[in-house]
């Protein structure tokens, strides 16, 4: 019960992040990128740790579960930038110029998330369930370099296609293929924090 706790909440609370940090376009070692690439693909990783305990019925639940949240804290945070701040408290108009959604990027993050994350599912369990149970951190891998360019190409054409060059936005495709990648390399031992669930498998 802890493990499904604590996963859940990691996993939810990182898809919260890098939404958040996605608004926030960075140059990082040449590359330019959302800032959200930082802690995204840690969430894929998440992903297959709530697999683990879940099971596969209840990993799809969490992504829509997710989504729904982000949707919701997008609009919140909309909602906030619409109000008049109180300067008298030392409040200004920053907070909705830094926080208020950009809601193609946004919709974009969201609508990416969905399908990648779903479709990182359908890989690990054909994985886990045709292939092999043994070396966990291959079935990361395998449903990761799956997801992740599928991933970082729907979100970049839905948020900058038409709004900058073609040739700019398979830049940012690029660049959070190659960042989403390093990070899920590091990210492989964290497979092993938590045990199959037996019970959660269908």
């Amino acid at each position: 019960m802890i493990s499904v706790l604590l996963v859940t909440a990691s996993y939810i609370s990182a898809q919260m992040l890098s939404d958040i940090a996605s608004l926030q376009i960075v140059v990082f070692a040449g590359l330019s990128f959302d800032a959200g690439t930082f802690i995204y693909p840690i969430t894929f990783t998440l992903r297959d740790l709530a697999h683990k305990v879940l099971g596969v019925k209840g990993v799809r639940i969490l992504i829509f579960t997710a989504a729904g949240i982000n949707l919701l804290m997008a609009l919140f945070f909309w909602f906030v930038s619409t109000l008049k701040p109180d300067v008298i408290a030392g409040s200004s108009n920053l907070w909705g110029s830094v926080l208020a959604p950009v809601w193609r990027i946004t919709l974009a993050s969201i609508g990416a998330e969905i399908i990648s994350e779903l479709l990182d599912t359908e890989v690990y369990h054909l994985w886990v369930k045709k292939v092999t149970t043994r070396y966990q951190w291959l079935r990361v891998l395998t449903s990761n370099a799956v997801s992740i360019p599928i991933d970082s190409f729907v979100f970049s054409f839905l948020a900058f296609y038409g709004m900058m060059p073609t040739a700019s936005v398979f830049a940012i495709f690029w660049s959070n293929v190659i960042i989403k990648g390093i990070v899920t390399v590091l990210s492989l031992p964290m497979i092993y924090l938590v045990r199959d669930n037996q019970q959660a498998q269908p």
